[in-house]
């Protein structure tokens, strides 16, 4: 059967409209035979984005900048407004960029703590999982373009979405950058009122862009004192334990023979005769046994001088290190890692004076799961902020090592008659709390962890359609976006010249912003340029030049090319944003394509 041939015969037929001719096209064109299918729900804030373009816009009274001249200080944001939005925006400023990423998006267990479309979706919505599929499905696709080429992702949920997520990211994600399934213990009391089981574990998907040889760290072991060297499940090795290396901690003066020594489990074979006197080895140990190091491993610890004890005539040895390396995490999360439970997490909160917020985490969790990113200097992002306990963990873990930048987005959603309620009065809240200080509601005091900067911005708009005057605009409107994008905040302007065509903007290390607005005025900004880099000739400036088309003026900048990194504006964003955007005509007919998932809710065909 000819495909095209059926494809076009639906294209001609009568009485249909362009939708119901596009549904039956993605049926034909789709090739699925396993995996997620569900029924796509067209989603208000998406629809916002055919005609409009997402910019951001700063509350500068809301600013925390604690720099002095000499020091510069991570500069975490806060945005408030739509995740759909606030990523479609972050991919101008941060394709490519993101190294890792904690998200504790809506479990959609049908008690109020999903929303879409303004309405909250209950047990009984029969799309009640299409809904949460759309809803992911557009954000995790974008959340996988700010990725860097080594970022990971770690996603929090429980089993009312656990395998509809698991799907849905080895679609995204594909199944071979999958890294863990760990199992968080959220509860030590969970509720008695099932009648089937007890739930005590939360789950954390974790993926890599692309599958690294990164080696998760972030662990120390917890009470490393008397390790064994046994290990039952290991084959037998014969080692020789040198007698001027090892501890004996047998009392009095005994002489073993070869043969069979300790219990059925943990079972060595002495080869050699081997004499004690007042504590002490005459002789080397030769022992058969299933050991975890092999001959050069042993030798290699006792050089680090590795202690290696025999404390009983069971002659099990057990050793001690000097440093220990930190280890790969385990799969299960629980307080032997120092991870608190959601009980804890409560009073966390508690402290800063929130008490209706729902279902929390605990600092202790979000920081041991970005420990395991083995660099000290990166960017975490969080779009499903919530109270903000990926920002204080990140401060919390900068105080450490490192000096990490955190990226925040949480929902406008209304509660207690305030629209803007969670972002305004408990992330920001608590954030400003956090770095500069503040006395918890036990009246014990916290000390300031003012080696911050915190930037709020909220989502903004302007129309998309790319005429002449609205690319002056969005170009007027993108300086938040890329203060963002350049990390240069502190505005001097006035080191150039104070005029309204352009803006000059400065950060850490010499790096600076400028953005000209008005093309005609190219002229005059070369000469200002060339004033400014004979004072400061290591400036390395980026410069944003406002252009109807795609061309940055090379040529008229050629005398301070060896300074400057030219881009067009707004070409820069209508790039970035080519790919996120939804087609701004909504009616259109699909051509053929090789893979288009069929929608229907909830499948998982075979």
């Amino acid at each position: 059967m000819n495909k095209k041939e059926i494809l076009d015969k639906i294209k001609d037929l009568e009485g249909l409209n362009n939708d119901e001719k596009a549904f039956l096209i993605n049926l034909v064109n789709t090739k699925k035979k396993y995996g997620l299918v569900w029924e796509d729900k067209p989603e208000d804030v998406e629809e916002e984005l055919r005609t409009k373009l997402p910019v951001l816009k700063e509350v500068k009274e809301r600013a925390i900048v604690n720099d002095t001249e000499t020091e510069h200080y991570p500069n975490h944001i806060l945005i408030e407004g739509d995740n759909l939005h606030a990523l479609t925006a972050l991919t101008f400023t941060h394709e490519n960029a993101i190294d890792v990423i904690y998200i504790d998006p809506p479990y959609n267990r049908g008690e109020n703590d999903f929303i879409y479309n303004d309405d909250y979706i209950d047990k009984d919505d029969t799309f009640r999982h299409s809904k949460w599929l759309s809803f992911m499905s557009k954000r995790m696709k974008i959340a996988k373009r700010l990725l860097s080429d080594k970022g990971v992702v770690f996603i929090s949920i429980d089993d009312n979405e656990f395998a509809q997520l698991k799907m849905l990211c080895d679609e995204i994600f594909f199944e071979k950058n999958f890294i863990e399934c760990f199992q968080w213990e959220k509860t030590q009391s969970p509720s008695n009122l099932s009648k089937k089981s007890k739930k005590r574990l939360e789950y954390v998907l974790c993926y890599e862009k692309s599958k690294t040889d990164l080696r998760y760290t972030g662990l120390v072991q917890e009470n490393p004192n008397d390790n064994p060297l046994l290990k039952s499940n290991n084959n037998f090795k014969t080692l020789e334990f040198p007698k001027e290396a090892v501890e004996c901690k047998i009392k009095g003066n005994h002489i073993l023979e070869p043969g069979e020594y300790g219990t059925a489990k943990n079972k060595v074979i002495l080869k050699n005769r081997l004499e004690i006197k007042n504590g002490k080895f005459l002789n080397n140990l030769i022992l058969e046994g299933k050991f975890v190091w092999t001959q050069t491993n042993l030798e290699d610890e006792i050089k680090k001088k590795t202690r290696i004890i025999f404390k009983s005539k069971t002659l099990a040895p057990r050793y001690d290190k000097l440093n220990y390396a930190p280890e790969v995490p385990p799969n299960i999360i629980d307080e032997r890692w120092g991870v608190a439970t959601n009980d804890v997490a409560k009073s966390e909160l508690e402290g800063f004076g929130i008490y209706d917020f729902d279902y929390p985490k605990p600092v202790s969790l979000i920081k041991y799961l970005i420990s395991f990113y083995p660099k000290q200097n990166f960017t975490l992002l969080d779009f499903f902020a919530g109270t903000g306990t990926t920002l204080e963990s990140t401060i919390d873990l900068n105080l450490i090592n490192g000096n990490r930048q955190c990226i925040l987005v949480c929902n406008n959603e209304k509660k207690n008659d305030t629209i803007n309620y969670i972002p305004e009065t408990i992330t920001y809240q608590r954030a400003k709390k956090v770095i500069n200080g503040y006395t918890k509601t036990n009246g014990e005091y916290v000390e300031p962890r003012n080696k911050n900067n915190l930037r709020y911005y909220r989502c903004d708009f302007t129309e998309r359609e790319p005429s002449l005057p609205n690319k002056r605009q969005l170009t007027l409107l993108a300086t938040e976006l890329l203060c963002i994008k350049e990390d240069c905040y502190k505005e001097i302007t006035s080191a150039l010249a104070n005029k309204k065509w352009h803006k000059f903007f400065t950060g850490a290390n010499s790096h600076y912003v400028y953005i000209i607005y008005d093309d005609a005025f190219i002229e005059e900004a070369v000469e200002l340029l060339k004033a400014f880099i004979t004072q400061n000739p290591e400036a390395q400036i980026k410069v944003y030049v406002f252009s109807n088309g795609q061309y940055a003026y090379a040529e008229e900048f050629e005398e301070v090319a060896e300074n400057i990194r030219l881009a067009a504006l707004p070409d820069a964003i209508y790039k970035a944003y080519q790919y996120i955007l939804p087609k701004q005509n909504k009616e259109f007919i699909p051509e053929l394509e090789e893979e288009t998932p069929v929608e229907f809710d909830n499948g998982i065909e075979a």
